[in-house]
């Protein structure tokens, strides 16, 4: 248990770190409105982007270890802590501006989510139906039809539902994570889970990056880490056999409503107020233009 949840803190920090670096590659490169693979064949060319891969995978191993070790609530959960150290970071670097509401919903969905943690009781042991992966092929599909809707949005709404859809990928990472049957390759090669775990990561990965694009670091994370928390968790309670510790369920159903509503602040305080991104991109200079000289000049 201990070292799973140092695991799942770890992976946080890693996490969040990682988010600062890959906001910062990819406004440095060409902006894009909607999911285009050549989006990551640019960003490979940055150092930055480099360093937040190297910080993701290292997140991602902790996270597969907290993963396999505790309720997919508890492990989730754990994550949330990345939210905080985003948003600070955002801050210090980016120079993004939270006013006391928005930094009051940061902590709730930070509350929120550890009040998911406090709620959660045993690891389930169930395994997972065929539903469940029908369930994930279709929130893939969903991923892609909501990137597509997103490139006629724009502002908080756009940049949202974009990290709103990165957050429903990597909650398809969490559950594949759980439900792998192993780590043999040749099991893996012919696991619908470990493919699952791949396609949508590599497309959540891909929705996060045109987000941070479209809108502030803040506002980007805060519904992909609620996502990404509350999906694993329902269905680690509903199908895999994960349980709530007796008398907090009430504990539960508040930590779900705080993460929630935080973030729906973010997200509608962003909008309110209007954002311009700020890209570092190199800006190609526009031709002077030369003004004929009117009658009677020399």
């Amino acid at each position: 248990m201990l070292l799973g949840l140092a695991c799942a803190l770890l992976a946080a920090f890693l996490y969040g770190g990682a988010a600062i670096f890959q906001a910062l590659a990819t406004r440095s490169v060409e902006a894009v409105h909607a999911l285009d693979i050549r989006l990551l064949f640019r960003l490979l060319r940055s150092p930055a982007f480099d360093l937040s891969l190297l910080l993701t995978a290292g997140g991602f191993i902790a996270h597969l270890i907290a993963l396999r070790s505790l309720p997919l609530f508890l492990a989730q959960s754990g994550i949330a802590v990345s939210l905080a150290v985003t948003a600070v970071l955002a801050v210090l670097i980016f120079h993004d501006h939270l006013t006391q509401i928005e930094w009051a919903a940061v902590g709730g969905v930070c509350a929120g989510l550890v009040l998911l943690s406090v709620a959660a009781g045993e690891t389930g042991e169930k395994a997972a139906p065929r539903s469940l992966t029908v369930v994930m092929v279709l929130s893939v599909v969903l991923m892609v039809v909501a990137a597509a809707v997103s490139h006629w949005l724009s502002g908080a709404l756009a940049t949202g539902l974009l990290g709103l859809m990165a957050g429903l990928g990597y909650a398809v990472v969490g559950v594949a994570s759980r439900v792998l049957p192993g780590f043999d390759p040749a099991e893996l090669w012919h696991s619908s889970a470990a493919w699952l775990m791949a396609v949508a990561g590599v497309i959540a990965f891909l929705l996060y990056s045109v987000s941070l694009q479209r809108g502030s670091v803040t506002v980007a994370t805060a519904p992909m880490i609620a996502l990404q928390t509350v999906g694993p968790s329902v269905a680690g309670i509903a199908v895999l056999g994960d349980t709530i510790r007796d008398g907090l369920w009430p504990l539960a159903l508040l930590g779900f409503v705080l993460a929630g509503a935080a973030a729906y602040v973010l997200v509608h305080s962003e909008g309110s107020r209007g954002y311009e991104v700020r890209s570092t991109a190199p800006r190609t200079p526009e031709p002077e233009v030369t003004q004929a000289p009117q009658a009677g000049q020399a």
